[in-house]
């Protein structure tokens, strides 16, 4: 059996028709698979779990690794690797051994029980590859390469405002946390961003742990702007020039550093190295005061770009945090989105997996709408949810 198999019966939970227990017996319910990660690192980020021993419950958050055999979690080192060091679960085909993380702490482990019918899995495996190595809306694809047109522009535009919504509702949620301090939400927005697709979880942790109000205190010194954010990642080792700097820092103000195996560094170019994005990042704080109330008060992109714009980043990764950072903000305090019909359309593996289905992308309102259409209907298998299947329907009326 191919692994991709159990990363899909795990995604798709075709498991739960069956009861799971850990190797030693104990019952196992799962609360959510948790998010699929494609990059370096574990399998699924971000699953819960809950575990019944005799009349005693745990409930685990983390991550969760799959392999064929338990021996395979040290063929690929994972008990070398602190990012390993958060799998509340080891899924397993066949759990040959004992498994353990850098810490040298035990892991959970789960023979996974599945339907066990060969025709039944040899179709599962079909439909795993199609997912894994072209596009999940394999379902409608024929017919989009067919008549592009079924994905309408009154769907896309729905789709456009459901994700505006949805961002919106993040942005309320960071209000509720920093007592409606727009400034410090946005910056917690910003950094997680910064962090892009790969570090925008260990960015956004960085910023919660960072208080704006810290940094502002010290905005004229981009020394020790950069030692408190480098500090507070984790990142800055105790050689390091600015070791001394943060140290003080962090005492005055009773800060407490983030978890350093919360980065990334496997697979990413040295431009965006975590280290480099933080120095980044700080140079921004320190030339742009007044940084947020200056990008809601503008509506040009070149003016946007500037006020972003520091030494390395280019306009693609520009463009990124306008998209995702400043336009759902703007958009939360009752201006509109048509800033998004100004930038280029974003190049990414599922705009170009929809512009190979025959799709026409122009700018970003485009990408954005196509990016919140996979993720929350194609992605998730809800085609009853999307207009494209009902438009498919009705063609095949007669």
């Amino acid at each position: 059996m191919p692994e991709i198999l159990l990363h899909y019966i795990w995604q798709r939970g075709i498991f739960k028709a069956f009861p799971q227990y850990t190797t030693d017996g104990r019952r196992i319910e799962v609360l959510s698979v948790g998010q699929h990660n494609t990059d370096a690192g574990p399998d699924f980020s971000n699953a819960r779990i809950r575990i019944f021993d005799n009349d005693q419950t745990e409930e685990w958050a983390g991550n969760i690794e799959i392999h064929i055999a338990s021996s395979d979690w040290f063929k690929h080192k994972h008990h070398l690797d602190s990012a390993y060091d958060r799998v509340v679960l080891h899924v397993v085909r066949k759990a040959d051994k004992e498994v353990y993380n850098s810490l040298n702490q035990p892991i959970i482990q789960c023979e996974l029980r599945y339907p066990d019918e060969q025709d039944y899995l040899s179709q599962l495996l079909a439909d795993a590859r199609l997912m894994d190595s072209s596009f999940s809306t394999h379902r409608c694809g024929k017919y989009l390469l067919q008549d592009p047109n079924l994905l309408t522009k009154g769907w896309k535009q729905t789709m456009l405002m459901r994700r505006l919504d949805c961002k919106k509702q993040s942005i309320d949620r960071l209000l509720a946390i920093t007592n409606n301090h727009w400034e410090q939400a946005f910056y917690i927005s910003l950094a997680h961003y910064f962090g892009f697709h790969v570090n925008g979880i260990p960015f956004e942790q960085l910023a919660i742990n960072t208080p704006l109000s810290c940094l502002q205190k010290h905005r004229s010194s981009l020394k020790q702007l950069t030692a408190i954010l480098l500090g507070q990642s984790g990142l800055l080792s105790s050689d390091d020039e600015l070791y001394k700097e943060y140290h003080f820092l962090q005492a005055k103000f009773g800060l407490q550093p983030i978890n350093p195996a919360m980065w990334k560094h496997g697979r990413i170019r040295p431009q965006n190295a975590p280290e480099t994005r933080i120095r980044q990042f700080a140079q921004l704080l320190y030339q742009s005061e007044f940084l947020f109330s200056k990008l809601m008060d503008t509506e040009n992109i070149d003016t946007l770009r500037q006020l972003l714009s520091v030494p390395g980043m280019g306009r693609d990764s520009l463009d990124v945090l306008i998209i995702n950072a400043v336009v759902p903000f703007k958009y939360a305090r009752g201006k509109n989105a048509a800033i998004l019909r100004q930038l280029p359309a974003e190049n990414n593996a599922i705009i170009r997996q929809w512009r190979e289905l025959g799709q026409r992308v122009t700018d970003a309102s485009d990408t954005q709408a196509l990016i919140h259409l996979y993720q929350t209907c194609c992605q998730t298998g809800k085609c009853l949810n999307c207009d494209v299947a009902y438009q498919i329907f009705l063609s095949a009326q007669p």
